[in-house]
């Protein structure tokens, strides 16, 4: 069985940073694990990890915006329309992969996951090819600085995941930019230091957090505003669908207990057959025949 994990969000949710630590720290666990980057604009100075699938070597955004005159937006939708027409690429070149588990580190741009169908077409391929696959949705710590762009995270996790329609893990990362350091608690957080109970209710959306009026900061509250404040709060009531883990990659710990998270919704390795040692023929067990 054959396992991938897609890695999205918006830009600078860290992404990359995510996908690099996962990497080594199943490498770590003796597990076969490769990167497949899915980011036409991506340098390849950025990687720490080389690529084993990269699709610039199908098509790159600065060929498309040098030969076509297009925008960093529309060339990047123009290279997955490419991928999409050919996806025979991919699949030879997934061919040579088996029982691994490959890591998809997306573009940041989320109109890609929200109501695109560029990668709900690719899931289907992947699925097609015999792949479970899960993702990870991210958005960064600094979101709890304003409510409004943290509902907005909200609003954009739970719309790409009824676009994508798979299993699904929602991350807060940089989490350290908020919370102390374990290693030196005196020194506080860089973002500002956030209570244990403040931060649950960013982790498990409390809507009335957005419900609480703008007057409350000085500002005279806009009816309409709040009328649509009111109607985002009963959309996330009505549909509770997005919960955050958090991520602090200082902490292996954090690390450790979201890729469990990721391995338990995608039953990694429950349909594996046991595998027999090498050594059993020979070496220390070879005087017990």
């Amino acid at each position: 069985m054959r396992y991938a994990v897609l890695i999205t969000g918006p830009a600078g949710a860290g992404k990359s940073t995510f996908t690099r630590a996962y990497l080594n720290h199943l490498r770590l666990q003796k597990r076969t694990a490769h990167l497949v980057n899915l980011d036409p604009a991506a340098s390849p100075t950025s990687f720490e990890v080389e690529p084993v699938i990269d699709i610039k070597d199908l098509v790159s955004l600065e060929d498309v915006m040098t030969e076509l005159e297009y925008g960093p937006n529309g060339g990047l939708v123009y290279c997955f329309e490419y991928l999409m027409q050919n996806m025979d690429w991919l699949e030879e070149e997934l061919g040579g992969f088996e029982d691994d588990y490959l890591v998809f580190d997306c573009p940041g741009q989320i109109e890609l996951y929200t109501h695109h169908p560029f990668l709900p077409t690719l899931v289907q391929n992947l699925t097609r090819l015999g792949v479970r696959v899960c993702a990870t949705y991210l958005i960064e710590s600094q979101f709890m600085e304003d409510r409004y762009k943290f509902f907005s995270g909200v609003l954009s996790a739970m719309s790409a995941m009824v676009n994508l329609e798979i299993p699904w893990i929602n991350i807060m990362s940089k989490m350290d930019l908020v919370t102390t350091n374990p290693d030196n608690k005196s020194a506080g957080a860089r973002n500002g230091l956030r209570r244990r109970k403040d931060i649950a209710r960013y982790l498990d959306p409390d809507p009335l957090l957005l419900a609480t009026r703008r007057g409350q900061e000085g500002n005279t509250p806009n009816p309409r505003f709040h009328a649509l404040n009111q109607a985002i709060v009963q959309l996330i009531e009505d549909h509770p669908l997005v919960s955050f883990l958090p991520l602090d990659l200082t902490n292996p710990d954090s690390l450790e207990t979201v890729i469990s998270h990721i391995d338990f919704t995608m039953q990694y390795g429950e349909d594996e057959e046991p595998k027999e040692p090498h050594d059993l023929d020979e070496g220390d067990f070879h005087d017990m025949e």
